[in-house]
């Protein structure tokens, strides 16, 4: 057994005792130390687990040193694995890590708690996210639309806030997932875990704040890094509607409709000319490979994408008029009404996208199951 194995072996075990009550059969044989799906997953998830953990230590090591000129490298430092973080959570979601599914879901139930997405149950992620996938629909719980129509003076300060580059809408929907068994009624019987990482997490909050106020600022940048960078990256991957069916048994009209599913999704890549810079977010940008094959890992993702859409660029949006989007739209992305804007669909959008014609959309963000 390799190091890097015997350690993933260790992590999944101390996970497990926080896995929920669906997996807890599981608990007895998780020692069986996990089996990678492949050599070559091996060392590319072995390569992301490891910079996630080193990152996430040497972030909090530079924030707690109490350093001015270290704070704003290290909270950048510690966003990024708290990104990194919750894209191997994604790829725990599609079992694309280890060859058990128990094993896919230890590893990313305890990477929900680096990520903050651990009040609720890491099942409710990734059913939610399948739901997405199998259904070809944003399938959702909270209507925030109507939700925003109802509260005036809370779109007022939200919007406020966004055209400041503060991502509130994003902000309002990660509250709402930490007392989300206390908000959602098919959810009441998670009340007493999230009590319980409520009390957990909000302590540690509040003793970093007395301690290390300047850490704790530190930590909430980085979280704000993160929750940008996830819904910048979301903001206009599909033209879906979403539609309020997570827990009901409605069928979406086009469920199963790969052809449909392909036409109304789309590749917002970092970097066309170089992958690398695509690595950043796991490669999430390559959209479309990711729903023609969902359970490819993300280091084939580049690959899938010219084998299955060509080397043409103009099948994906460009880094440039992604960034457009973000700063001018910044302001309409809650009801998509920005002045001289129609609606548009398939290539229609994805030929918008590229001039950057489009607001985007906020609050898609997988981590936050409802």
């Amino acid at each position: 057994m390799t190091t890097a194995t015997r350690g993933y072996s260790v992590f999944v075990q101390t996970a497990a005792f926080w896995h929920t009550a669906p997996h807890r059969q599981h608990t007895r044989d998780i020692g069986i130390r996990p089996q990678f799906k492949s050599s070559r997953a091996a060392r590319w998830h072995s390569a992301a687990l490891g910079y996630t953990l080193l990152s996430y230590l040497l972030g909090w090591a530079g924030l707690l040193a109490g350093n001015a000129w270290l704070f704003l490298p290290a909270a950048v430092l510690l966003g990024h694995s708290l990104v990194i973080a919750a894209y191997m959570i994604h790829e725990c979601a599609h079992n694309t890590v280890f060859k058990q599914n128990r094993h896919n879901a230890a590893l990313g139930t305890a990477l929900s708690w680096l990520c903050g997405a651990c009040y609720g149950r890491y099942e409710d992620i990734r059913y939610k996210h399948f739901r997405h996938h199998v259904d070809n629909d944003d399938v959702v719980w909270f209507d925030y639309e109507a939700f925003f129509r109802s509260h005036p003076r809370v779109y007022a300060v939200t919007r406020g806030l966004e055209w400041c580059y503060v991502p509130a809408h994003d902000y309002l929907m990660h509250a709402l997932m930490m007392f989300s068994a206390f908000i959602i009624p098919q959810r009441r019987d998670q009340r007493g875990r999230n009590i319980t990482v409520l009390a957990l997490r909000l302590t540690a909050l509040a003793a970093l704040l007395w301690w290390q106020p300047l850490a704790f600022a530190g930590y909430v940048l980085a979280y704000t890094l993160m929750i940008i960078v996830l819904r910048f990256m979301d903001g206009i991957q599909h033209d879906y509607p979403y539609h309020l069916r997570l827990f009901s048994d409605e069928v979406s009209e086009h469920k199963g409709d790969a052809e449909w599913e392909q036409l109304h999704t789309f590749s917002n890549v970092i970097s066309w000319r170089y992958e690398w810079p695509n690595w950043l977010v796991l490669n999430f940008g390559y959209h479309n490979a990711h729903h023609a094959k969902p359970t490819t890992p993300w280091f084939e993702l580049p690959t899938l994408h010219r084998t299955l859409f060509g080397h043409d660029p103009d099948t994906v949006v460009r880094l440039r008029p992604q960034l457009q989007m973000y700063h001018r739209y910044r302001g309409y992305r809650i009801f998509h009404d920005a002045p001289g804007l129609s609606p548009k669909e398939g290539r229609d959008f994805l030929q918008a996208a590229q001039r950057a014609e489009l607001t985007g959309g906020n609050a898609a963000s997988f981590l936050t199951a409802f």
